[in-house]
């Protein structure tokens, strides 16, 4: 829940590193409270509210994909990959559940707050 709440407070922040525990976990909170609001509003006859939700979340959602793939060394722009037929979706998730590149990049610190190791004498 704080990595949810964290994401919607930076809401529009496409600086900086992203965890890949951040990203997931919204993610995972992100569709259980789609799925459920869905499927409540489906069952009064209002699907369209829980349509409202998802484009509330929609930038959030871009940002915070963007911090991860910054995390990874990469531009927020390799998100566009996804919109390769068939193989595009894979290779982002792929990049996505990459490890964090160590040390600081040109993105900002390792958020995770380990520099990369010194170099041996």
């Amino acid at each position: 829940m704080d990595n949810y709440l964290a994401v919607l407070k930076q809401y529009a922040n496409f600086n900086g590193r992203a965890r890949r525990q951040e990203y997931w976990m919204f993610f995972l909170f992100n569709m259980i409270v789609a799925f459920v609001l869905g499927f409540v509003f489906g069952l009064i006859g209002l699907p369209f509210l829980g349509m409202i939700y998802c484009v509330a979340v929609l930038v959030p959602s871009i940002a915070v994909a963007t911090r991860r793939l910054h995390d990874t060394g990469r531009s927020g722009w390799w998100q566009l990959i996804s919109l390769v037929p068939l193989v595009g979706v894979f290779i982002l998730i792929y990049f996505l559940v990459q490890d964090s590149q160590e040390g600081s990049n040109a993105y900002g610190p390792n958020p995770k707050g380990i520099d990369a190791a010194p170099a041996a004498a």
